[in-house]
């Protein structure tokens, strides 16, 4: 999905603004990934290099060409792991954050009733 320009015009400006809004949005392009979810990721990675140091400092850094970081991050892109992990590197690092990866276990849907509301456990919603 096209973002428009004022769109992402907002995006950077809220960027910009809120230290808060900026690490969550990159917190977001992480997961994102992390869940499988690669094409969003990497459109949240590229609106976070937009929105805050841009391709050109992000390639002086990384020694990546812009062109290449820009395909990288494009519909079609497939940055290689090292390229992908070194530019998160440098986000983190330039972004004062360090985002860690916890292991939790996935929540199963079931439609089984609690056995007794008042045993200890926690109603469940299908």
């Amino acid at each position: 999905m096209a973002l428009t320009r004022d769109f992402r015009e907002t995006v950077q400006a809220d960027a910009k603004r809120d230290p808060a809004f900026r690490r969550g949005l990159l917190t977001d392009a992480l997961e994102s990934l992390l869940s499988g979810e690669v094409s969003l990721g990497k459109e949240l990675l590229r609106d976070y290099i937009n929105a805050t140091i841009g391709f050109p400092e992000l390639a002086a850094h990384t020694k990546i060409h812009v062109k290449t970081l820009h395909q990288m991050f494009g519909p079609s892109g497939n940055p290689t792991a090292n390229n992908l992990f070194e530019i998160v590197a440098y986000l983190q690092r330039s972004e004062g954050v360090r985002l860690e990866v916890r292991s939790a276990r996935a929540k199963l849907r079931s439609k089984r009733r609690p056995v007794e509301a008042g045993r200890g456990f926690r109603e469940r919603r299908a």
